[in-house]
């Protein structure tokens, strides 16, 4: 569109922006639409399964480990918003649970430690009290380096 002169812009409800324009060379009018393209990663799940990315169910899982912590919702909707965002560098369709759940750990661990375990636990399928203690110590080194 180099030949042409934006007039008018305006976000529609469909998640796109109008733009109205004119030809520098006749001076006709027209309107084009820009949206942003969205590439659907699936997640490839342990089981060998392959499902959509949800935002709502990794918010939904760091949600309830940051139950009764001082984490905010803002800084919950932050925090999938990097992992998302380390998701979109890897410029891959198709990622393991296992790197989303490692991208939310990472970014738990600087945010709050009790979220941290309470995800890791869950993530990691602690089946013991040993399970704690190894997650816990290792946190507490990395914490102290």
């Amino acid at each position: 569109m180099k030949d042409s002169r934006v007039l008018e812009s305006r976000v529609t409800g469909e998640k796109a922006v109008r733009r109205r324009r004119e030809c520098e060379s006749c001076g006709k009018r027209f309107t084009t639409y820009e949206r942003v393209e969205v590439m659907q990663i699936l997640v490839m799940k342990r089981s060998g399964g392959r499902e959509p990315y949800s935002r709502e169910k990794l918010r939904a899982g760091i949600s309830r480990a940051c139950a009764k912590t001082n984490v905010t919702a803002e800084e919950i909707d932050d925090l999938v918003d990097s992992v998302e965002n380390e998701m979109a560098t890897l410029g891959k369709r198709e990622i393991p649970a296992s790197t989303v759940g490692e991208l939310a750990l990472k970014l738990l661990s600087k945010l709050d430690e009790v979220a941290y375990v309470r995800f890791a636990s869950v993530y990691r399928q602690f089946q013991s009290m040993e399970d704690f203690v190894s997650e816990l110590r290792r946190l507490k080194d990395e914490l102290t380096v």
